[in-house]
Parts: C-alpha cells; structure tokens; sequence
C-alpha cells in the first residue's frame, strides 16, 4: 500500500503566510502542473474554501477540470500566449482570461472574438528576459498595438516574470524597473493596464516592492519554493507506505546498488513498497565534492522518513520500487505505516488524499 498525502491544515497555513507576504497584493493561485502535483481540482477546491477567487493555469483542459468543478464566477488566468485557434476556442468558451505575448497571438484570439461577435479578455505579457514568451522590452510599438487594434479583446491585465530568483535585491529592482517604464509607456498613451503583476513566491515572500497589483503563488502553497529564512511556510507532502517486510542482515551485508552501503553491524532492515519511481528521493539535493559527501555521510541528501512514528533511516540508495530503512531498536512490524517525505511534484503512481 502507498499513497501520496496532502496536509489540508499545512495548505491553509501557507496560504495564510503569503498573504501577509503578500501586503494586501491580490493573489493568483497558481495550479499548474497539476497543482505542482498535488492535485489540480482538490487543491483549487480548498484554495476556494478559503477565500481564493482567482487562479493560474497553464493548459485549456486544466480549465475544463475546474469549471466542471464548479468554479464557474472564479477567475481563470492562461499563463501562457497561444495563437492556436483550437486551443483559443476552448479558452474562450470556458470564459478564461488569455494572455497575448505576441502580435500573431494577439491577432488570432482578436479574430476569433469577432467571428463570435463577442469581446474576450487577456492580460498582455512582457517578456523581461526568460524568452519563454511575451513582447520583448524594447518593442513598444508592438506592445501597443495590443491596446490600438485588437478592438475585439479587452486588456484587464499586464504581466512579467522576473528573469530569476536572485537572492541580490537590485538584479530583481533593476528587471522590475525595465518592466515599469513599459508599463508608464501604456499609461502614457492614454490606455488602462489593469492588474498589473510580476512576483511569483519567492519574490512575494523577499522583495516587498515586487508585489504591485497581484502576485503569482504556486509552489509556496505547498511551501517547495525557493524559501527564505523564517518564512513561515510548511512543506506539504509525503508519501505513506506500509511496512511490507522486516529482515535482519548481518554485519558487512551489503546494501543497495551502484556503491551499495555495507552494514557494519547486524541490522534489523525494513522494506518499504515505494522507490524513486514513485518519486521518493527524487527532489533530494545532490551536492558534490567534500561538502556533497559529507551530507550522503550523515544522510542529509535523503528523505526524512519515520516508521510508526519514530524516526528512522534510509540505507543505501533509494530503489526503483522499494526503499530499505534500519529500524533496529523501533518497535514496529509488517503492515505498519511508514511517512515519507516527498515532493508531490515527482510522485507518481500513487493515490491521492487529502487530509
């Protein structure tokens, strides 16, 4: 038995968090990626509970799920420019806001609302220097050609993302301010920018001039960002696995494949059902050289794991299907529940449960 667990309570907590963080900033939930693995309609269902009204997506069918969940009045943002009309449709008649980061996107979604006779929403998206998607800081005209001739879509919103999660306040000033001037540049010729937003988590929990208008909190929900000292964030996720069974093996046995580790006493070993193909141990840092060693020596590159509720360690490298744990002096036996510490980015094969 395994099965991948999301702590309900931790959720809220980090909820809570950023929106301190946050300084009254409207929050986006960001749900891509299955909700980081945690389960797309769960998730934004919770989220909702809790006073959250709009989210993030990636993907059309991410926005059918939600829909038919019933978020119907919630805001949908497509954090993604496409001028595929297959895919612009289906936006469209799930009422989604799109985004146009291109002249061709612009003039796609411009033209399929007028053939509906309909007006559609977008936020226009600046690329400030990832080139994953957007107009480029130095194309103005482009940029407002967006406001001038799309007469079929309404701009409710502009949009960046910053280039890094530096740790230096001033790379992150210095992008912001390039975005700004864009910014003031639509002002200035007389049009509305709407919500104007640039910070995901890390930015929203470090850089309290970054917020602006809204910010973009995903990962920080499950509190697997890049984190800053005292922030306040839980990480949220593990993996329980039942006990399938205890061996003991004896000294200088070895352990585990490529380098396996030699046991240098008798050990009282458990097997636990879930590997590296499910994800355990997958996320684990895997620093090199002395410092890189000296953590595999005291095992901090590995999972934390407890077994029955008592803490317990990882022997050897985590397997494709099982993971052994020494649990001499732990009392516990087949069929008890082991906690794994994973992140539901990388789970798979496993069911999912709120609790």
């Amino acid at each position: 038995m395994k099965r991948l667990v999301i702590d309900s309570r931790a959720v809220v907590k980090n909820l809570e968090v950023m929106r301190k963080h946050s300084g009254g900033a409207t929050l986006y939930a960001v749900l891509t990626g299955d909700a980081h693995g945690a389960g797309l309609e769960k998730m934004a269902l919770l989220l909702r509970e809790h006073g959250v009204t709009r989210f993030a997506i990636s993907e059309a069918e991410e926005a059918k799920v939600l829909r038919k969940a019933g978020l119907v009045e919630e805001e949908l943002l497509m954090l993604r420019s496409t001028a595929d009309r297959e895919e612009l449709e289906a936006l469209v008649d799930l009422g989604v806001v799109c985004s146009i980061g291109s002249a061709e996107a612009g003039m796609a979604l411009n033209a399929l609302a007028e053939d509906r006779s309909t007006v559609a929403e977008a936020h226009v998206q600046i690329d400030s220097g990832m080139g994953y998607g957007g107009f480029v800081l130095n194309e103005p005209d482009k940029i407002l050609s967006v406001f001038r001739n799309l007469q079929n879509v309404a701009i409710s919103g502009v949009y960046t993302y910053f280039q890094s999660a530096s740790t230096k306040a001033r790379t992150v000033a210095a992008q912001l301010e390039e975005f700004n001037a864009v910014v003031r540049q639509i002002q200035s010729a007389g049009f509305e920018t709407g919500v104007v937003h640039a910070a995901g988590s890390f930015s929203t929990i470090r850089y309290d001039f970054s917020h602006l208008d809204a910010v973009r909190v995903g990962s920080a929900l499950l509190g697997r960002c890049k984190r800053s000292k005292d922030d306040g964030l839980q990480k949220v996720g593990f993996c329980e696995a039942s006990v399938e069974d205890i061996r003991w093996l004896p000294a200088g046995h070895a352990v585990g494949y490529e380098n396996p580790v030699r046991l240098r006493k008798p050990t009282r070993v458990a097997t636990l059902a879930v590997g590296y193909q499910n994800g355990v141990g997958v996320a684990a840092p895997r620093p090199t050289g002395l410092r890189g060693a000296l953590r595999r020596w005291r095992g901090k590159d590995l999972p934390a794991v407890r077994v029955a509720g008592q803490k317990a360690r990882i022997l050897g490298r985590v397997g494709a299907m099982e993971t052994l744990v020494d649990v001499t002096g732990l009392r516990c036996s087949g069929g008890d529940l082991a906690q794994v510490e994973l992140d539901p980015l990388f789970a798979k094969g496993m069911p999912l449960e709120y609790r």
